[in-house]
Order: C-alpha cells, then sequence, then structure tokens
C-alpha cells in the first residue's frame, strides 16, 4: 500500500472517530459549536507545536510569500477556520453523523477537482470524472434515505 493512501485512510478514520466523540461532547455541554472549534483547535496547536519543533528548521525558501500565504489563507482561513466552524455547526444540528461526514468529506474532493481544473493543475480523465460522478450521487443517495424529522 502506497504510503498516502495509508495516511487517508487513517485521517478518514480519525476524523470519524473524532466526529462522534465531537458530536456527543457538544451536545452534552450544550455548548456553541464555535467554542467547541476554539478547544479543538487549542488542543491541535499545542500538540502540532509541540511535534513540530525539530520541522521548521527544513524549510527550503522561508521567504516565499505567496507560499506562506496560501497556507495561511487556504490552511488557516479557508479550511481551519471556515471549515470547521462549518463543520462543528453541521455536527451541532445534525441527527446523523454518518451523513453529516459522508457529505462533509465528499464535498472535499468535488471542491479541489473543480478548483484545480479552473486554476490549470488538476488533470481529469474518465476515472476521475465517474469518481466524482459517485460522489455526487452517493450524497444524493445519503440524504434520500435520511429520514427528517418534523
Amino acid at each position: 500500500m502506497k504510503q498516502y493512501i495509508l495516511f487517508a485512510i487513517l485521517a478518514g478514520a480519525f476524523w470519524g472517530i473524532g466526529g462522534y466523540f465531537e458530536k456527543a461532547g457538544l451536545k452534552e455541554l450544550g455548548i456553541p459549536p464555535i467554542a467547541g472549534i476554539t478547544i479543538r483547535t487549542f488542543v491541535a496547536m499545542l500538540i502540532l507545536g509541540l511535534i513540530s519543533i525539530s520541522s521548521w528548521n527544513a524549510i527550503k525558501n522561508p521567504s516565499n510569500i505567496g507560499a506562506w500565504l496560501m497556507i495561511i489563507i487556504g490552511g488557516g482561513i479557508i479550511a481551519g477556520s471556515l471549515g470547521m466552524w462549518s463543520f462543528y455547526a453541521a455536527l451541532a444540528k445534525s441527527e446523523n453523523l454518518g451523513v453529516t461526514l459522508a457529505i462533509a468529506f465528499a464535498m472535499s474532493p468535488i471542491a479541489g477537482t473543480v478548483l484545480g481544473l479552473i486554476k490549470g493543475t488538476q488533470e481529469i480523465n474518465w476515472r476521475i470524472a465517474i469518481g466524482i460522478l459517485l460522489i455526487v450521487i452517493g450524497i444524493v443517495l445519503i440524504q434520500l434515505s435520511h429520514r427528517v424529522r418534523s
């Protein structure tokens, strides 16, 4: 198995397991989603800050402002802040964790591929197109199978 596939599987498993506990904690504490994501981010920052200390010397081009801005805007603002806030808001209102996770994480490859196509950095072939179509079909099927309580 390729290493990136293993890490992708681990990421999905960690997010699914973590999402279960996050949803339960939000519900039991009755705290707003923004407070929950703040706790999550603080704990992650402490842990990642400690284990990344030795990595900072490996930066190849620390004066590349554009690269720093891509990480800050893309990772910190869009994915880390807006994405996680939206995910926590969904967790707080969702009745079904599986549906919430499926929709949230299925949108990721769709959004990334579309942006890559627009920017000209993503190739597309019939396998990618069918894969994205199957993701969309999966989202629709999950939504249709979820019963709305009135």
